[in-house]
């Protein structure tokens, strides 16, 4: 992320914009930009001379600051001294080098850094597929390193090394993960993202700032899941130790795709700081499911593309990345299909207002309990061991819809469940006799609303739900008018419970 220069200069904005809201000290903060020749190379240079000259001028992002010689803002900066770095006795004290101004012959010139052109999607396309080479003979695969200067088929045959010969493997360039390392700067200087982020994961690198972008999320009241998109998750509820947190990328992110445990990582920084300045772009999403993230933009990316190929996420650089996770967290366009709005708010876990609530209330009258794609939440002792607005029960509720693998799926449940408690709500002489099938009841539903598309448009039946998942929730023929008619069978197959003001009771 470091090496995504809008990234940088966004972070150097927002620790300004955090030292103005909460600098309470008496002197002025001191706040030192470390510029190194990678920041100013190529591409990157435009973007670092407009924030130097934003400094300039004065106004950094709507912050006030003054640019001066470091000796001289010293005197009007608050010393503070640390003492809990106080050196023992039994310690010697660290040495430090100063900086040293080069030196350069007589009569040369500082020439300008030659633009370095963005890579093409070519470019980080590798001429070899890993389950080609995984099997072949060591020598023929470090011929083939030798040969090549595709940084990106570089790093496919390094990870077949890696994992064939360990770190320490010795190649023509010194061992594999020194090679890595290499290819890993060399990508970041070139902006070949998917390759920077391969070398990352082969490296386990992990971005220091982890542990508190997660406290960000935990303290929001929301969990964390990290985890590839259809594999098994990992929740956190509490607080981690940067050690555990990359015990749990590097074990449960990369089953699919070795790129994604980097990119996980990634999204965790986004998420923290959104979730801090944002909240709101959070509300009805109780566990915060970092692999559905993931599988969200990726359709956000292929709905896009249209007819064409869609962006791979991985070649994004990480500020691309960041504003395609904003735009999925906002509300989902009027104008985007029905569809598309289920893919997108069932990945993201999203609930409506009061959506717990209404479970407990529709539990209250289901006394054999709810189903969900195999999963059976009773009714007792689920309702004498909690209550309604407690965190243990919405997180119950959300573990039993957490089995359901399919976004659009899991989003017609949610629609479900709202219509159940509908019609109970304004039924109170109705309940459940039975146990309540939610799978059960979405099948019924499709199959009536199949009957009338070969009726009305001589649509024949087929197994594919994607027209249902289609289709406008509200209207003559949307999907709660199905929803509604299967809930109201089963009902109706039960008794009806009459009462004292029921005006229709015979005496």
């Amino acid at each position: 992320m470091s090496q995504d220069v809008m990234m940088l200069i966004d972070d150097i904005k927002n620790a300004l914009q955090f030292i103005k809201q909460y600098w309470k000290m008496h002197g002025r903060p001191l706040f030192l930009v470390l510029i190194r020749e990678d920041n100013i190379r190529g591409s990157r240079f435009n973007p670092i001379l407009d924030m130097l000259a934003s400094f300039k001028k004065g106004v950094v992002g709507g912050v006030k600051v003054r640019v001066d010689r470091l000796q001289t803002l010293i005197s009007g900066a608050v010393v503070e001294q640390l003492d809990f770095l106080r050196i023992g006795d039994t310690e010697e004290p660290p040495e430090f080098k100063s900086f040293e101004e080069l030196e350069l012959p007589k009569h040369s010139k500082v020439k300008r850094q030659t633009s370095t052109p963005n890579a093409t999607e070519l470019e980080q396309q590798p001429d070899i597929n890993h389950n080609d080479w995984k099997n072949k003979p060591i020598h023929e695969i470090l011929q083939k390193l030798n040969d090549c200067s595709c940084v990106a088929t570089q790093i496919i045959l390094l990870s077949i090394l890696l994992k064939r010969e360990g770190p320490n493997f010795i190649t023509k360039e010194g061992t594999v993960s020194d090679h890595i390392e290499r290819i890993y700067r060399k990508a970041g200087s070139k902006k070949f993202w998917s390759v920077v982020r391969f070398a990352a994961s082969l490296l386990c690198k992990l971005v220091d700032s982890l542990a508190p972008s997660i406290t960000n999320v935990l303290v929001q009241g929301k969990q964390v899941t990290l985890g590839a998109f259809g594999q098994e998750e990992e929740i956190i509820s509490n607080p981690l130790s940067p050690g555990a947190i990359k015990d749990i990328i590097y074990n449960k992110c990369n089953l699919q795709d070795e790129r994604e445990a980097v990119l996980q990582q990634e999204l965790v920084i986004h998420i923290g700081w959104i979730i801090s300045n944002s909240p709101e772009l959070f509300n009805g999403m109780l566990k915060i499911r970092v692999g559905w993230i993931v599988h969200a933009m990726k359709y956000e990316l292929k709905i896009r593309a249209g007819e064409m190929p869609p962006v791979d996420l991985y070649q994004m650089s990480p500020s691309e990345v960041k504003q395609l996770l904003l735009d999925i967290l906002h509300p989902q366009q009027p104008g985007r299909c029905w569809l598309n709005r289920r893919q997108i708010d069932g990945s993201l876990n999203r609930t409506p207002s009061g959506f717990y609530d209404r479970v407990w209330q529709i539990l209250e009258r289901t006394p054999n309990g709810l189903i969900v794609a195999g999963n059976f939440l009773p009714q007792q002792p689920t309702l004498s061991d909690m209550t309604m607005y407690e965190m243990n029960f919405s997180l119950l509720v959300e573990d039993m819809l957490r089995s359901i693998d399919q976004p659009e799926f899991r989003q017609i449940i949610v629609e479900l469940l709202m219509v159940v408690s509908v019609i109970l709500e304004r039924n109170p002489e109705l309940e459940f006799q039975d146990k309540v099938d939610l799978d059960k009841l979405v099948k019924e539903s499709f199959n009536q609303f199949q009957k009338d598309q070969n009726q009305f448009k001589g649509i024949e039946k087929q197994d594919d739900m994607t027209s249902f998942y289609n289709t406008p929730p509200l209207g003559k023929r949307g999907t709660c008018s199905y929803l509604t008619k299967a809930v109201m069978n089963l009902l109706l197959e039960g008794e009806v419970k009459p009462t004292a003001e029921d005006p229709c009771s015979i005496s």
